[in-house]
């Protein structure tokens, strides 16, 4: 008699940013090859991972605190496999205090070796503690499994590392140096998602507007573009994140042309002085961005901008502060992601003097969030009487209603059938909320409701 072999069960936690929610869609396309299925609570599961972030300090805090918990599961069940990868890996001394701190912890990889999952996994439940991480990533392996959460979009990665070194960035260091994919294997990959009913893809990368500048055959990212502009069956195209530096005309162009690329830019500023850019190490000046910023509104009216803002870096002045907040409302980002300067062990801006106390941090991360809420509300009020495309994406079966994204990354909220997910339908926006806008359904959708 034939017994099937019993089906195990993995519990995954993902921090930080796409490029890690991308790196799990990986591990479970890898788990799922080797037999494993996702559940919802590490009380289910056989193995608990956890694929972490090390861009600021609470994540790393949750991961301890979590983790330390999971000591009473281990107790219960000796056969549970804990394991830990991702960015705070890499790092040295928090590889050492991962060993030191949780000793129940069987299983230690990093961001460069995933594709060795099934072996280390396998020596991992044989009993072994395996601690695995490379410094340095070697060549990009293609045409690993992917278990993607989303039916309609998928994430595409296309250069791997970061070679910048901003001083408050610990990323260089746990992701490595730039390592552009192969074009034809992007296109390629691209083709296949939409084949398989992907309408919309967001290419990743720490700075994409680098890519191929390192491949045999050098290309760039605009070029990139347009190939995959012309793939049949894909809608939508979008990606993050760019660095303004690399951010050049002949990009800025084939967004305005190519008719899939969507009108959305997240374009990190992070201060608005000149100085503390110059101490980021971020290779443009104030005057640099907001010429970048008249260039691209000029060829793209319509561009929707997003930013990221630090806030308290080291030596950052009453005076720095201001000129940030006058730099947001010169620009009108439709919304930022601020964050309170953190101190990176390792990286040059933890050793600067003149560290600015948490206080004067907080006070100052408050009037910038209350300046770019007005900001953010304006802009969406202006969106009131519009007609735009969404992409519906999802349907709320109590509520009856659709959600959707503009072109440019307006969240739109509609009445209207289950039947319309996947598809690109026309809307008038009615009204806007803090940060979603509620619209109308136009054409023969508008009175086909459930």
């Amino acid at each position: 008699m034939i017994y099937e072999q019993p089906q195990k069960s993995v519990y995954i936690k993902t921090m930080g940013c796409q490029m890690n929610e991308h790196d799990t869609e990986v591990i479970l396309g890898i788990l799922t090859s080797l037999g494993y299925h996702e559940v919802g609570s590490v009380e289910e599961a056989d193995l608990i991972l956890y694929n972490t972030c090390s861009v600021r300090e609470n994540p790393e805090r949750k991961v301890y605190g979590h983790i330390t918990s999971f000591r009473a599961l281990k107790e219960k069940n000796p056969s549970l496999v804990i394991g830990i990868c991702g960015c705070m890996t890499q790092q040295k001394l928090e590889l050492e205090n991962i060993l030191q701190k949780l000793p129940h912890v069987d299983l230690i990889f990093g961001t460069h070796n995933i594709h060795r999952l099934p072996e280390l996994l396998d020596r991992a439940a044989s009993g072994e503690r395996i601690v695995e991480v490379w410094d340095q990533g070697e060549d990009i392996i293609e045409d690993l499994p992917v278990q993607r959460r989303d039916p309609l979009r998928a994430f595409v990665n296309v250069i791997y590392g970061c070679t910048n070194f901003c001083t408050y960035c610990i990323v260089p260091y746990t992701r490595g140096r730039e390592r552009s994919r192969d074009a034809e294997a992007i296109v390629e990959e691209v083709r296949a998602l939409a084949l398989d009913g992907v309408r919309e893809i967001t290419l990743l990368g720490q700075n994409v507007n680098a890519y191929g500048k390192d491949l045999k055959n050098p290309t760039d990212f605009a070029e990139l573009l347009h190939r995959l502009n012309a793939i049949p069956g894909l809608e939508r195209i979008r990606f993050t994140t760019s660095h303004p530096r690399d951010m050049k005309d002949p990009l800025i162009e084939a967004m305005a042309a190519l008719d899939k690329v969507c009108e959305h830019l997240h374009l990190p500023v992070q201060s608005g002085s000149s100085e503390i850019l110059r101490r980021m190490n971020r290779g443009y000046t104030r005057e640099d961005y907001l010429e970048l910023v008249r260039r691209i509104k000029n060829v793209i009216p319509n561009v929707n901008l997003t930013t990221d803002i630090i806030v308290g870096f080291p030596g950052e002045t009453e005076e720095d502060h201001q000129a940030t907040l006058d730099l947001v409302e010169d620009v009108g980002f439709s919304s930022s992601f601020t964050f309170l300067y953190s101190p990176r062990e390792g990286t040059p801006a933890a050793k600067m003097a003149d560290q600015i106390p948490e206080a004067t941090k907080k006070q100052r991360i408050y009037e910038l969030i209350e300046l770019q809420n007005r900001i953010s509300a304006a802009t969406m009020a202006a969106e009131v009487g519009s007609i735009r495309d969404i992409l519906v994406e999802s349907y709320d079966s109590v509520k009856k209603t659709l959600l959707g994204r503009t072109k440019n990354h307006y969240q739109v909220v509609v009445e209207g059938p289950e039947h319309l997910v996947g598809e690109i339908v026309e809307v008038r926006i009615t009204r806007s909320l803090t940060w979603t806008l509620r619209g109308e359904l136009l054409g023969n959708h508008s009175s086909a409701v459930c």
